[in-house]
């Protein structure tokens, strides 16, 4: 069984503290499965899903001062710094959609990240949070078979979700994989992964399995 549980569960007479958006915080390794189970999350609890990879591509795309700096560190399949995603964090929490709480997705990944995060939530949020696992090999082998469509935005998966036509989308456009699913840079990200991944905040102990299908993860609470 999927078991989720409240990082900070309020005083039931505490009014104040009910009243706090709740932040869903979803923890683990890349191609674990975290952005697949925040959509669901996200439409049932009507807020936001914020990934950590959509607003350093965001910026990117955007061509922002953080972003062209986080592209030179994503390209090289290193960690961006904590700096640069904690201040592309605050900013984009600061936004009206996310008065009424939002789905963390990746975030936090290092001690100052967590430290961080802990001390913006404390007055702010109710917490909840869930720890994806899965193996390394399954993990690469997920990754690695991501393609999607350069029109469309579509993705494919070489062996789970392959297109009918090979590298060619539905809608005519040509699929392509992301520089950072190579399986070079795939390993090196899971090695960074597996020796700096820490969370401080001693509140997160919500754990669940990445191989429950969607629907288990998502009504199994």
């Amino acid at each position: 069984m999927v078991g989720i549980t409240l990082a900070r569960e309020p005083d039931a007479t505490d009014t104040k503290e009910i009243a706090k958006p709740l932040a869903v915080i979803l923890l683990g390794p890349p191609g674990s499965g975290k952005g697949t189970h925040a959509g669901p999350l996200s439409k049932y609890l009507t807020v936001p899903h914020i990934s950590t990879g959509d607003l350093f591509r965001g910026n990117i795309r955007e061509q922002t001062p953080l972003g062209l700096l986080a592209k030179t560190y994503i390209d090289k399949g290193n960690l961006v710094p904590d700096e640069l995603v904690l201040d592309m964090f605050f900013d984009r929490v600061s936004k009206t959609d996310c008065k009424n709480g939002y789905i963390l997705d990746g975030f936090p990944r290092t001690i100052p990240q967590a430290e961080a995060l802990d001390l913006y939530l404390h007055t702010r949020n109710q917490t909840v949070a869930l720890y994806f696992t899965l193996t390394d090999e399954e993990i690469i082998e997920r990754i690695t078979g991501r393609i999607a469509c350069k029109v469309c935005g579509r993705p494919y998966h070489k062996k789970f979700a392959p297109p009918q036509n090979e590298m060619l989308c539905e809608c005519g456009g040509s699929l392509y994989q992301r520089d950072d699913d190579r399986v070079e840079i795939v390993c090196k990200r899971l090695d960074k992964f597996n020796g700096h991944f820490f969370v401080s905040i001693t509140t997160l102990r919500a754990f669940l399995r990445a191989k429950v299908s969607e629907e288990e993860v998502f009504f199994n609470r």
